[in-house]
């Protein structure tokens, strides 16, 4: 079974800027309400590890990313496996960041791909306890790329 949440925002800065945030892992908290910690580096032998809020037996509090793709000013893929022990299949997330440069500034995509056996299990708890969560990402990160566009401009 497979899931998805896909969204994009308009954001009124560079792709330089924009990927300075993308990759500043210990400040992920402040727009992903999701998370209770994050720390570590998007780059090569860079490792990542995010925290979460225990929210399910089934699911770890502590997880470590791997990193698929890193294309500075343009993508971030990294994989997550959320079940338990870190078994492989049984409930994995993809997440890919891509910016896109417009006239104005950038479209930045967010994309969540969610696949694994408890997936049906969890779909409810998920939608329950972390979709929720999830929503205001986007609108956090727009706030937070373009405060920093503000106070550099000054």
């Amino acid at each position: 079974m497979a899931g998805e949440l896909r969204t994009s925002v308009d954001v009124d800065a560079g792709p330089e800027l924009v990927w300075e945030v993308l990759t500043d892992v210990p400040a992920y908290p402040q727009w992903a309400p999701v998370l209770t910690g994050a720390e570590g580096t998007f780059a090569d032998g860079g490792q990542v590890f995010l925290s979460f809020p225990p929210s399910n037996p089934l699911l770890r509090t502590r997880v470590r990313a791997r990193v698929v793709e890193v294309i500075p000013y343009r993508r971030l893929r990294f994989g997550l496996r959320l079940a338990r022990l870190g078994t492989p299949g049984l409930l994995d997330t993809d997440h890919t960041m891509t910016i896109v440069e417009r006239d104005a500034g950038v479209r930045l995509w967010l994309e969540i791909r969610f696949r694994g056996l408890l997936l049906p299990v969890l779909t409810r708890s998920l939608n329950r306890n972390r979709a929720p969560a999830f929503e205001p990402v986007p609108e956090n990160l727009k706030a937070r790329i373009e405060r920093l566009q503000a106070t550099r401009s000054d």
